[in-house]
């Protein structure tokens, strides 16, 4: 028995260790803290594995709130790079300010802040939650439908570095906010302003004039900008992602001026209903990258942008919307094979 007792003490101490080293990283955080519970073995092993402790992530669970300020009370959670409270109940102001008034967590590390849906997070809890982070690098605010320009004011006092900002379903937030945004974010990366709708032309071309670095952009669901503003997208050498479903004043002009971003590999023109075979085919000949282009009900472009299109981007396109495009013709599987040899999805009406 002393010898089994003794056996069993070494393979815990030896080899627990080993296999939670092993199998730690392709562990789920959730998992991985279940399993804390397990032995005092597992235990040990498991909290001494830092790379395990870099993201904290709550999303969807309930009292959200009291889970964070818990887990930044321990040890193994100072060196967080992300924390994730997407859709997480029970997560207010007063977590965030409890945080910041005891003085004890600043979360030096973290890159990435996720509050999308956090929709009891105040422009408070937003000052609150940023002075605690300041080397934040992108942060995610999305359908928080309360928030204000003073949020931004926040944003842009507490965190310097910020390279990819989600505002999407913010409808609060106006020209002045969007403006702290190009003043204070010149090397902005992504940027995401779905339903944004308080957005003025003027506003949108000073973030493009002077967010140049832009890599995506997402103007989904905005029908009030004009060319006026979407063909400063044209300056965006290194813009790869664009959404501009639902542009319904973007006009060929301005699609020939966006056609200058030739490192373009996502084009979303959904329900661009002025746009017609001019502005495609200046893209299909300005963006030879493209390898998904949606033209979901656009009733001016024809079968003439479709052969275009195959002439310059046959090599990179592997999804087409041409759904409601009546103008273009049925094809059968073959026939678009070999228009599209890499073609892997394609939606055309019936």
């Amino acid at each position: 028995m002393a010898a089994a007792s003794a056996a069993d003490e070494a393979w815990c101490r030896e080899t627990v260790p080993r296999v939670m080293e092993l199998v730690s990283p392709r562990l789920p955080q959730r998992d991985a803290c279940v399993l804390l519970s397990v032995s005092p073995w597992c235990h040990r092993a498991l909290a001494a594995n830092p790379k395990l402790w870099e993201v904290l992530d709550l999303h969807e669970m309930k009292k959200a709130g009291e889970r964070l300020i818990s887990a930044l009370s321990l040890a193994r959670y100072r060196h967080l790079k992300v924390v994730n409270l997407e859709f997480a109940q029970d997560i207010e102001d007063r977590h965030f300010l409890r945080l910041k008034v005891t003085g004890a967590i600043l979360l030096e590390e973290l890159e990435l802040l996720n509050l999308n849906a956090c929709q009891k997070i105040s422009d408070t809890g937003i000052g609150a939650a940023t002075s605690l982070c300041p080397n934040l690098r992108a942060l995610s605010i999305y359908w928080i439908v309360g928030l204000t320009d003073a949020s931004i004011e926040h944003v842009v006092k507490n965190c310097k570095q910020i390279i990819d900002l989600n505002m999407s379903g913010c409808k609060n937030i106006s020209d002045r906010g969007i403006q702290l945004v190009a003043d204070n974010y010149q090397g902005l990366q992504k940027l995401d302003i779905t339903r944004c709708i308080k957005l003025t032309d003027d506003a949108l071309q000073k973030v493009l004039e002077k967010c140049s670095a832009l890599e995506s952009l997402n103007m989904y669901a905005l029908s009030s900008f004009t060319d006026k503003a979407y063909t400063k997208i044209g300056y965006l050498a290194n813009l790869t992602f664009l959404d501009l479903c639902g542009a319904q004043n973007l006009t060929d002009d301005g699609l020939r001026s966006i056609s200058r971003c030739g490192s373009l590999t996502y084009l979303n023109l959904s329900w661009c209903v002025r746009v017609t075979d001019v502005g495609v085919v200046a893209i299909a000949q300005g963006c030879r990258s493209l390898e998904l282009l949606s033209l979901f009900g656009i009733l001016g472009v024809t079968d003439a942008c479709l052969e275009a299109l195959s002439k310059s981007c046959s090599n990179s396109l592997t999804t087409l919307d041409v759904n409601g495009c009546t103008g273009i013709k049925r094809r059968s599987r073959d026939e678009l094979i070999q228009l599209f040899p890499r073609l892997s999805c394609f939606k055309v009406h019936s």
